[in-house]
Parts: C-alpha cells; structure tokens; sequence
C-alpha cells in the first residue's frame, strides 16, 4: 500500500480574470518509508503538490489518497483529524508561534488533538530527539535559524506521522546548518521508517533523496534516482 498516490490531478486558481493551472494532470505514488524530492524551479507546482498531498488544498479534478483514503471523500473534521494523526508538516519560514516557548511549540500539535496525550513529556523527548534539551524554555527570537528549524522537525515529529511533508525546508538556512538538518532527517527516516517529502531545489536535499521527481509548468518532466 502506497503512503500517498496522486492520480491525474490538476489545481487551477483563479487570479482576477485569468485562471493559472498550476498542475497540469499530476501522477506518482509514494512508497512507505520513501526520502523523496520534488524538484523545480518558483512556479513548477512543487508546492501546490506538497499542499494536496497534506490535504491543506483541494484537487480541482483528479484524487490524492493517503493509505487507501480518498482525501475527497472526508468532510472537514475527518480531513482535520487525518492531517493531526498521520501527517506532520515542515515550512520554510518555520511557522513557530512567537509568544511560545520551543517546548510549547512542539507540544502545541498534541493539545490541538485534545485529550491526554502526555504532551508535555512528549514534546521534551522530541526536542532532546533534535539535540535542543537544553532550549526548551528559549522563544523562537532566542534561537537561531538552525535551532528555529530544529523546533519546526521535533513538532512535525512528535505526533509520530506516518508521512512528513517538508516544503523548501533548508531554504533560509546556510549551507552547514541546512546538511545538519537534512542530516537529521536521514537518520529518522532510516531508524523509524518515517516517509519524508520534499519540495525543494536545494542540490543538498536532492543528492540525498532516493527518488527527484522534476516538475516544470505543472507537470513532472522526467524522475531520477
């Protein structure tokens, strides 16, 4: 069973009175425990792939499934409660609340499923997991972008996802701290099994992933390995 399959699927937006397809009739699927790329330059469609793969955006035709899951299938709870329990999300501008400390920011996704989740204690082993033990009590201002980044990899984590979805991860990082991070989620990918994708045009990310898919106007160009 695929981790994530996309079938046919296009996205058209609406800008005024012009529509832009960003995809154009998009297919892959995703095996579990994949470290893949999609790769392109601004406006292939990389995010707006990464997006429907979260289920954060729907297809404007075709289907995304997570599992066996058709996506279109869900209503807005169900969709919400997929993304909570099986997905965990990386972001280029890291995405941390200011006014939270790294603990909390961790443990944010935890109390936003409710119920007892032992978030605390959770969130304190995800942070030692990325080596920030020792910042758990610093503001995001506090830490540098490394350390930002960090954050952002220990709260995608700590919900234990089946897939992590990581858009230009390594982007506003410089190029020794960007091989830590990409570094570190090598290593989680191999010990747990966790199915990482990237959209990125980072030659760091891509020489370590096991597939590149190469998107340009919409549409993937050509798959290397």
């Amino acid at each position: 069973m695929s981790a994530v399959r996309v079938q046919d699927v296009t996205k058209d937006y609406e800008l005024g009175r012009t529509r832009v397809q960003a995809l154009r009739g998009v297919s892959l699927s995703v095996e579990p425990g994949e470290f893949m790329a999609v790769a392109g330059p601004s406006g292939s469609g990389k995010s707006t792939l990464l997006n429907l793969m979260g289920c954060l955006d729907h297809p404007s035709q075709g289907r995304v499934l997570i599992g066996e899951q058709d996506v279109a299938r869900l209503d807005d709870n169900a969709l919400s409660d997929l993304r909570a329990r099986r997905i965990g999300f990386i972001f280029q501008t890291f995405n941390l609340i200011p006014v939270l400390s790294a603990l909390e920011n961790v443990e944010f996704p935890l109390l936003l499923r409710g119920g007892n989740h032992g978030g605390r204690a959770r969130a304190q082993r995800a942070l030692e997991e990325v080596g920030l033990d020792g910042f758990a009590h610093h503001r995001p201002d506090e830490l540098s972008g490394g350390q930002r980044q960090r954050v952002a990899v220990a709260r995608a984590l700590v919900t234990d996802p089946v897939i992590v979805l990581a858009d230009e991860p390594t982007a506003n990082l410089d190029s020794a701290t960007g091989e830590a991070i990409i570094s570190l989620m090598l290593e989680i990918n191999r010990r747990d099994g966790t199915t990482f994708i990237f959209s990125t045009h980072d030659p760091k990310v891509m020489v370590h992933a096991h597939r590149v898919l190469h998107l340009a106007d919409g549409l993937i160009q050509k798959e290397t390995e």
